[in-house]
């Protein structure tokens, strides 16, 4: 996702006193005010950090939650290994491959990938969303069932073009992208997630830049998340691909994936 576009205006909101301090080391981090008009507000509250949009029409606030609500509905009824993600990336018997989720968003996929047994780091450039996910994935730290499945899941806050051309230590051996495109996903939580984040981020226009840069880094594997009726990224024809009824997953397989002693 693309960097904080300037002609949005955001505050940072503390919803309750003894926050104060709080919200001001976060509105210091991002460099954000903390009085005057503003179309958003990122606020910190009881509930952790959310990001609202101002006004009487505007929808509710977005967080990240991997405790309760639809990622936790997911993790208990979403299919585990026999989701289309698990089989993209190579999930089976015995193989939980290390991925890297170079375009993290609010983190779903990667906590799928994550309760399945699988190593995640996650990579998202933008920094209102990276602070919602740095502050969902601690919370989630503090939960006796959840805690132990983002102790799996590492954040790294930049642009994953130059942190995986940088990349140093063992790579990851599966690098999974989902650029920033609009989905065909009409659900209401998607809808109001995009016209939150759409004043801050934009199309990925350099997609292709950013696969050619995990076909350089992956070992085993690159697997990149598409609408179903959307044309291949620029850069290499995939070598398979999985669809389903409104996403397809191109993959790029460089080399099999070895067994694990997982379940």
């Amino acid at each position: 996702m693309n960097d904080l576009r300037p002609s949005a205006t955001i505050r940072m909101d503390a919803l309750a006193p003894h926050l104060a301090d709080d919200a001001a080391a976060w509105a210091e981090r991002l460099g954000l005010a903390q009085e005057g008009e503003a179309q958003f507000a990122l606020q910190l509250g009881e509930q952790g950090l959310q990001l609202v949009e101002l006004g009487p029409q505007a929808p509710g606030p977005v967080r990240v939650d991997f405790v309760e609500g639809a990622v936790a509905h997911r993790r208990l009824f979403g299919g585990g290994s026999g989701q289309m993600i698990a089989k993209a990336v190579g999930v089976q018997p015995g193989v939980r491959p290390r991925v890297l989720d170079a375009t993290a968003g609010l983190g779903r996929d990667g906590f799928v990938l994550a309760s399945l047994g699988c190593r995640v780091t996650l990579i998202e450039r933008q920094p209102l969303i990276a602070a919602l996910l740095e502050d969902g994935l601690a919370r989630a730290a503090l939960d006796r069932d959840v805690g132990p499945i983002v102790a799996h899941m590492c954040l790294l806050t930049g642009n994953a073009i130059e942190l995986m051309s940088d990349w140093q230590g063992e790579p990851p051996q599966v690098i999974y992208l989902d650029p920033m495109f609009p989905h065909r996903d009409k659900s209401a939580l998607v809808k109001k997630e995009m016209r939150l984040f759409r004043p801050f981020v934009g199309d990925d226009l350099d997609a292709p830049a950013l696969l050619q840069a995990a076909l350089a880094l992956a070992s085993h594997r690159v697997v990149v998340k598409r609408p179903r009726k959307a044309p291949i990224i620029d850069g290499g024809k995939p070598g398979y691909a999985l669809e389903g009824k409104s996403s397809r997953y191109d993959i790029y397989p460089l080399k099999k994936l070895p067994a694990t002693n997982c379940p």
